[in-house]
């Protein structure tokens, strides 16, 4: 049985899905205005294990992501996401492009990043400005029913009419005015905006530019490249309209597991509760699950420290973005990773000895390995119920991670070896069988006639109890990049991998 750590109720729960045919998950993805950064990743990491270990127990699995690349304006690092620029003018002033070029280009790093770690792909990445009319008809419903509002930059949620409001994060988390911009217009500083104007219906830019000074608001309107008509005026989605619109769209007004980071659980998420459930009148979500930060050397990772680490960082000092996945996998999703080079290298050294292992095991097991009903019957039973034990207990990596390798240092069969080997890489995801097949030719070797001829009498002499003599003759075995495994059927050859 699956648990898992539910936000919502702060309990691991038994994980049980809405429909038993296939399960619904919704994970948070990127804003497209820059890299993502390794933070970034560990979460979309976290989804990535929980789709592997559903599958695993063998659940079908709609998995969906957005992408946002609209209305995520820079008031959110300061606890406002109502406020600021947009972050995607922003970068496209930064970079002397339009935004539409900005998003498409972080869009297509970010793909090409998140296949390179080997992160299960979503069945659809669901694009904010893609859909903009689910937006509108969300915001539209939520109006039909009373629960917004318009001020001069835009409709916000009325939380007072959701009496539910911050359940998921606890309103001590939202406190007003904590390092947020106060927009004296609201009726409540937790109210947010579910449409932002560029300027109202039926005004001109220069009419709205005259009527904010007018009522004390003197900033500049200028003309966005990303808005859109709508029935309270030109403008654009806020940020978190976008995910209930495009989760429901997919997945139902109701649907099983909401993923996301950490730092999501105060305010955006809280926010997409309020506006999902109040638009419906039914529970949103089941399960909640956030991923904990990754610090790099202890501190905190920020621009200012420079210290914001993406996938490129790292294959430029020559290492593979699968050994930062190893890396990951090391600890458990809710505590806090500590990022640091040295640890790094190990993951990379602990990777390359994993698959050296694994060609090991599949050249002992090559004759085996042939008959497709011997590969379907094998796999060492007690190794695979620790295993799937470890990843059904909210999804405990680092256990399971120590149960492969407990395997692999076990006295069982070579093959029953391989063969859990490669159920576990089900959800480990290091690519251990397209390592044993691009290496093919390390598996099917040819042992030369001096090799059997020095297994010979290597045979013999432990035969005669000369065992430091044939262990002599074993060293001059491996001068030739072979070893030998005993074993009660006789003695196997090997070839040396080195890691």
């Amino acid at each position: 049985m699956l648990r898992l750590s539910n936000s919502l109720t702060r309990q691991i729960e038994d994980f049980v899905p809405l429909n038993p045919q296939i399960v619904g998950i919704y994970t948070c993805g990127p804003t497209v205005y820059n890299f993502a950064s390794i933070g970034n990743f560990r979460t979309y990491f976290m989804a990535d294990l929980l789709v592997r270990t559903l599958l695993y127990d063998g659940y079908n699995v709609k998995y969906i992501m957005n992408i946002t690349d609209v209305g995520h304006l820079t008031g959110d690092n300061t606890g406002d996401a109502d406020t600021g620029e947009d972050r995607m003018e922003k970068a496209a002033s930064r970079e002397n492009k339009t935004a539409w070029e900005v998003a498409q280009f972080y869009t297509e790093q970010f793909l090409e990043d998140f296949e390179a770690l080997n992160l299960t792909e979503p069945e659809i990445f669901a694009k904010a400005t893609d859909h903009i009319q689910e937006q509108i008809a969300l915001v539209k419903r939520l109006e039909q029913r009373g629960l917004t509002y318009q001020i001069s930059d835009g409709v916000y949620f009325d939380t007072s009419k959701f009496p539910q409001y911050g359940e998921l994060s606890d309103l001590d988390q939202i406190k007003e005015g904590a390092r947020v911009e106060i927009n004296p217009e609201k009726r409540n500083a937790r109210d947010f905006a579910l449409w932002k104007f560029s300027y109202p219906d039926g005004v001109s830019m220069e009419e709205y530019q005259q009527e904010l000074k007018d009522s004390g608001v003197d900033k500049p309107i200028l003309k966005r490249q990303m808005e859109w008509e709508s029935p309270w005026g030109v403008g654009f989605p806020g940020w978190h309209i976008e995910c209930s619109a495009m989760s429901m769209k997919y997945l139902g007004e109701s649907f099983d597991i909401h993923t996301g980071g950490i730092d999501l659980k105060s305010t955006h998420h809280p926010n997409e509760i309020a506006q999902s459930e109040a638009a419906t009148g039914r529970k949103f979500v089941n399960y909640w699950m956030h991923g904990a930060f990754i610090l790099i050397q202890g501190q905190k990772m920020s621009k200012s420290l420079g210290n914001v680490y993406r996938l490129y960082d790292l294959q430029k000092q020559g290492f593979e973005p699968l050994a930062l996945r190893y890396l990951y996998l090391l600890t458990h999703y809710r505590q806090e990773m500590n990022f640091t080079f040295p640890a790094l290298e190990a993951a990379q050294n602990a990777l390359n000895h994993l698959r050296k292992e694994c060609l090991k095991l599949a050249s002992l097991s090559r004759s085996a390995a042939e008959d497709e009903k011997k590969l379907q019957s094998s796999g060492d039973e007690e190794f695979e119920a620790k295993f799937e034990e470890a990843i059904n207990n909210d999804l405990n990596l680092p256990e399971a991670l120590r149960v492969t390798w407990d395997l692999v240092n076990s006295d069982a069969a070579p093959l029953d070896k391989y063969v859990s080997l490669l159920n576990f890489d089900k959800v480990l995801g290091l690519n251990l069988a397209e390592y044993v097949e691009e290496n093919r030719q390390e598996v099917n070797f040819t042992i030369p006639r001096e090799v059997k001829s020095l297994i010979e009498v290597r045979e013999q002499l432990r035969k005669e109890k000369k065992f430091a003599q044939a262990d002599q003759v074993r060293n001059q075995i491996n001068n030739f990049g072979f070893d030998i495994e005993d074993s009660p059927e006789g003695p196997k050859v090997v070839k040396i991998f080195n890691d």
